[in-house]
């Protein structure tokens, strides 16, 4: 007897994309094994953003919701550093001639940057080197784990510029990471938060060497797209709703998050795979 596929071929038409041959026009994009790297690739300007890469990042990471075949992200940079910010001559000064509402257009679309990123379900490892200054160190914080290096710098320089530190959910995002008071202390000062110094406050997993920061930051996207990444993104999912709930809603949120994860083909090959005394292997359904 024929089964009945698994997913209505019209739906899966609506909600399922291939990403992996993705052709990227202001970054470089690579993905092998269920593993994306983003590389932004200016690396004589230190990998500045522009509007372009602004715009092109918010859509893809949006596209990411629905990618089949990347199951986790790198975010690197070329050469020696991460990324400078926002580009002075392409962003900074033509900013400072718009008016209010392309001002506002302006700020949106770097805001739907971050809410793309945590929309995800993909785990983000970012692998930071060298300069991560303004919009950059944004975009490592909007990842879900760091790995930095002795020699990083990261600065969420905004005050250095006349502006706010409130820029990208900073204000949000940064103390959830490293606390109140010292979050505080880098956007009032925009000060450069060193490599060891940011591991000792929690903003980096771990530092490497800058010759092995890649690797590492690939090595541990892979362990984790080799993993049960619906309940990964499930993880996420919840590990980002549960800044605006109670601890009772929390509680049961996961409660019906944690059932719905029991449903899938995932828990079934791992509870066998134990009871035979052999290694799960995770597809992801």
């Amino acid at each position: 007897m024929n089964q009945a596929p698994r997913l209505d071929p019209a739906l899966a038409a609506g909600n399922h994309q291939f990403l992996a041959d993705y052709q990227a026009r202001h970054f470089k994009w690579e993905a092998a094994g269920g593993v994306a790297t983003i590389t932004l690739n200016r690396p004589e300007r230190k990998n500045p953003l522009t509007f372009d890469s602004y715009a092109e990042l918010r859509d893809l990471f949006g596209r990411l919701r629905y990618a089949q075949d990347v199951k986790a992200v790198v975010v690197a940079g070329a050469g020696d550093n991460f990324c400078s910010g926002g580009d002075v001559h392409e962003i900074i000064g033509p900013l400072v001639r718009l008016k209010a509402p392309e001002l506002l257009m302006f700020t949106r679309m770097t805001g739907d940057l971050v809410k793309a990123m945590r929309a995800c379900p993909q785990p983000i490892v970012a692998a930071v080197d060298g300069v991560c200054a303004g919009a950059g160190a944004i975009v490592a914080m909007a990842s879900d784990m760091r790995l930095g290096t002795a020699r990083s710098k990261t600065a969420f320089l905004f005050n250095r510029v006349g502006l706010a530190g409130c820029d990208m959910g900073a204000c949000a995002i940064l103390p959830r990471l490293i606390g109140q008071g010292r979050a505080s202390e880098l956007l009032y000062t925009g000060r450069a938060l060193g490599g060891e110094e940011g591991e000792r406050w929690g903003f980096f997993n771990r530092l490497c060497a800058p010759e092995q920061v890649l690797a590492e930051a690939t090595s541990l996207a892979r362990s984790l797209a080799e993993g049960p990444t619906f309940a990964n993104g499930i993880t996420k999912t919840m590990l980002h709703q549960e800044w605006a709930m109670t601890l009772e809603q929390a509680i049961e949120a996961e409660a019906q998050a944690q059932a719905i994860c029991m449903m899938t083909e995932d828990f079934s090959r791992a509870y066998h795979a134990f009871v035979a005394k052999q290694k799960p292997r995770f597809e992801g359904n």
